[in-house]
């Protein structure tokens, strides 16, 4: 079991390069899910305290667009730096208020680190263009500037990822930031935050804010209009409630939102890998994400046996607090969360499905559902419409190649998905015909900070990662100079 140490965890807001009290003193407990003790205590920013962040990035935005690239660059290499160098301390701190184990803490750490050191190297590339204008007439110039002041939102199942993922590209690009982080993961932002003050990012250029009240303190940042751009990962619901409240000041918005990813088994896929891969995609952060495998629809001809291997390994999970050697999967975020899987679970075994293994609530303290498996799982499943986040296999069967597609593209979210097939024809056919943004072909794991994260339909706006994500920071300006 590794050591909680809290010692480096600041517990107030980020304002100004300061860390100060939130207005009034206010503060909120942060618990762990896996104990239901709590934590510690942090400040609890007020709409006011909003409005100081929000002024704090504003006054430090022209000085940081005008900082020199190698030198934003240098800042994301040192917080990359620090940030390994502290990976099992953080680790920890991720794990006690997050509940997953700490190999997939340390995984994180990793993986986000990955996105400072990938926009380190993309903010010295940014280019824009030069060309004759057809008419003869001048030169036309295109220019790339930052967006200008952003806020990013981000969630409680990756509470560094998501926050490395959007921070790192704000700062290449020389755009001053507010981030509010969840409500119950808010320690993890908290170090973040402390880090990127070490590896001298300047003051105002990052402000984090936490708060119980999310919509008072971000509808009067918003409705000002000196936040240019928002940054948003989360539900469907709330993305567009800040859509509609961006349009007012015409504010860029920038959204990752809920998915309910199929997870494709065709008759010819290697069942052994497909249960593999099936099984990363469900069980990666105890199912609590947004690319999690939602729906696994396989053919008929071979549901029985691969629901068979997928219960038999499931059953293999060993489920407790996350701090402890051994354990596989952690809990979930709150109790509410294993109350709303029993009744997804209760409403398709109403409907039909059958429990291959799990399936109960069980009792006694921590946030805690087991890993479940369900077949013979019929299409008007509540399940099927709606977001799992959690570790409950739901599976379904289709006829032929176009029923699966049918299936598969049957749902308001189009985030992500994946397909398992030996015909790499049919892998390329199917993609394509996949509503989706991201198509994992026989793997459940698609994340790489090389990659454009992002959805369509009701998944979100935008893309986060790779080359692309640096583009939402970004605005054009086309400057035309005549032949005199």
């Amino acid at each position: 079991m590794s050591t909680l140490d809290l010692r480096r965890v600041p517990t107030q807001l980020f304002i100004g390069g300061e860390w100060v009290d939130a207005t009034g003193g206010a503060r909120f407990e942060v618990t762990n899910p896996a104990t239901e003790e709590v934590i510690t205590t942090i400040a609890d920013a007020s709409p006011a305290d909003g409005r100081r962040a929000t002024d704090a990035a504003n006054a430090a935005q022209a000085g940081f667009a005008a900082l020199a690239p190698q030198q934003r660059s240098k800042i994301l290499l040192n917080a990359h730096a620090l940030l390994l160098s502290r990976r099992d301390e953080l680790a920890a701190i991720m794990t006690a208020e997050m509940g997953k184990p700490l190999a997939e803490a340390r995984g994180e750490i990793d993986y986000s680190a990955g996105y400072l050191q990938w926009y380190a190297q993309e903010g010295l590339r940014v280019q824009g263009s030069h060309s004759q204008s057809p008419s003869g007439r001048g030169q036309i110039l295109l220019t790339r500037e930052p967006v200008g002041v952003s806020l990013l939102v981000t969630p409680w199942n990756f509470p560094l990822a998501m926050g490395a993922r959007k921070i790192a590209p704000a700062i290449a690009t020389g755009c001053a930031v507010v981030v509010k982080p969840a409500e119950k993961t808010p320690l993890t932002m908290l170090f973040l935050g402390q880090l990127l003050h070490e590896a001298g990012v300047p003051a105002g250029a990052l402000n984090v804010v936490t708060t119980t009240n999310s919509a008072d303190l971000v509808g009067p940042i918003l409705a000002d209009g000196l936040v240019r751009h928002v940054s948003f990962t989360g539900s469907t619901q709330v993305g567009s409630i800040l859509h509609g409240q961006c349009s007012a000041h015409m504010i860029r918005t920038s959204l990752e939102l809920g998915g309910n990813a199929p997870f494709l088994v065709f008759e010819d896929a290697d069942l052994d890998r497909a249960v593999t891969e099936a099984t990363a995609a469900k069980m990666r952060n105890m199912g609590e994400a947004c690319t999690a495998a939602n729906r696994i629809l396989v053919h008929e001809s071979v549901a029985e046996e691969f629901a068979q291997r997928l219960a038999a390994r499931f059953a293999q999970f060993t489920v407790g607090n996350g701090a402890e050697d051994g354990v596989d999967v952690g809990p979930m975020i709150d109790r509410r969360s294993c109350e709303r899987l029993q009744g997804f679970v209760d409403d398709a075994v109403a409907r039909g499905a059958r429990i291959l293994v799990g399936g109960e609530l069980p009792g006694g303290a921590g946030s805690f559902y087991p890993p479940t498996v369900l077949t013979d799982v019929p299409r008007d499943a509540a399940l099927t419409s709606e977001e799992l986040f959690g570790p409950v296999a739901a599976i379904l069967t289709f006829t032929d190649e176009a029923d699966a597609v049918a299936a598969a593209n049957d749902t308001e979210y189009g985030l992500a998905g994946y397909l398992m097939t030996n015909e790499i024809s049919r892998a390329l056919r199917v993609a394509r015909k996949l509503e989706i943004g991201m198509v994992g072909i026989n793997s459940g794991i698609i994340s790489d900070v090389a990659a454009p994260l992002g959805g369509v339909k009701a998944s979100g706006i935008g893309r986060e990662g790779g080359i692309l994500g640096i583009d939402e920071f970004l605005e054009y300006k086309y400057i035309f100079i005549p032949h005199d």
